[in-house]
């Protein structure tokens, strides 16, 4: 009974500890939010309600709160992104957006598996380790970006049904880099997320006028924009949002 109590005890105090990194966040970025919710809510009662619409909604907020998590350098993006991931993954198997899928588990085992693994270190270890890119790591991201743009294209296209292979893997290789690069703390990973969310619009956009998703995902994408041109200014990741908050500049 003992060990029982304490072990519920530690559950609270962990539901406690998450719900306090939804704290702390830039003003901006709360209003991002609910802002948002409020489209994402008027996308959702404006369309019939399937499962699919549900599902996307769920995954959408949850998806928003996750990646103003990430620009406020918070780890409760573990859990975020990870629920979000499984309603993604639902969404894009049922427009047949295939590498949507593998972003998601890209995502999984570069981003929210580790933070998971280290939830109470990641805010500080994030904050007082971040790095910028040198010319060699300029490199390897394009070459990599563009080597996984052609193999990836080509694979989805020619072994699956995916009706927008080409647009599809642009997203995915764009989103799978940035991720690597959020993994290895380099800030220079917005610019990536600013690409993938762009392509991300395209991608949905076409999917929705093909009438294979909702709306929902393309709105999702115009809100992780303004995300990441916030992030420039705000989020500690940068130097001007490190001075906010009284950090030392990254050299």
């Amino acid at each position: 009974m003992e060990h029982t109590a304490r072990q519920h005890h530690n559950f609270l105090t962990y539901l406690k500890w998450l719900g306090k990194q939804l704290q702390g966040w830039p003003q901006q970025s709360y209003y991002l939010f609910w802002f948002s919710l409020g489209l994402q809510l008027m996308t959702l009662v404006s369309n019939p309600i399937t499962t699919v619409a549900v599902i996307t909604f769920i995954g959408t907020t949850l998806g928003v709160t996750c990646i103003l998590s990430i620009s406020a350098a918070k780890s409760v993006n573990g859990w975020l992104g990870l629920l979000s991931a499984a309603c993604f993954i639902y969404a894009g198997w049922s427009a047949k957006n295939y590498l949507a899928i593998f972003e998601q588990v890209a995502y999984i085992i570069t981003l929210d598996l580790p933070i998971l693994l280290s939830v109470k270190s990641w805010n500080n270890d994030t904050v007082n380790h971040l790095r910028k890119f040198g010319t060699k790591q300029w490199l390897i991201a394009i070459i990599g970006t563009i080597v996984v743009y052609g193999i990836s294209g080509w694979a989805i296209g020619t072994f699956t049904n995916d009706p927008r292979p080409w647009i599809d893997a642009l997203s995915f290789a764009v989103s799978l880099t940035a991720g690597i690069m959020c993994f290895m703390r380099y800030n220079n990973q917005y610019i990536w997320w600013t690409f993938s969310s762009i392509f991300q619009i395209v991608l949905w956009s076409i999917t929705f006028s093909q009438g294979d998703a909702t709306l929902a995902m393309a709105i999702n994408s115009s809100v992780y924009i303004i995300n990441d041109i916030l992030a420039f200014t705000v989020s500690p990741w940068f130097n001007h949002g490190r001075r906010r908050i009284g950090l030392k500049e990254i050299k």
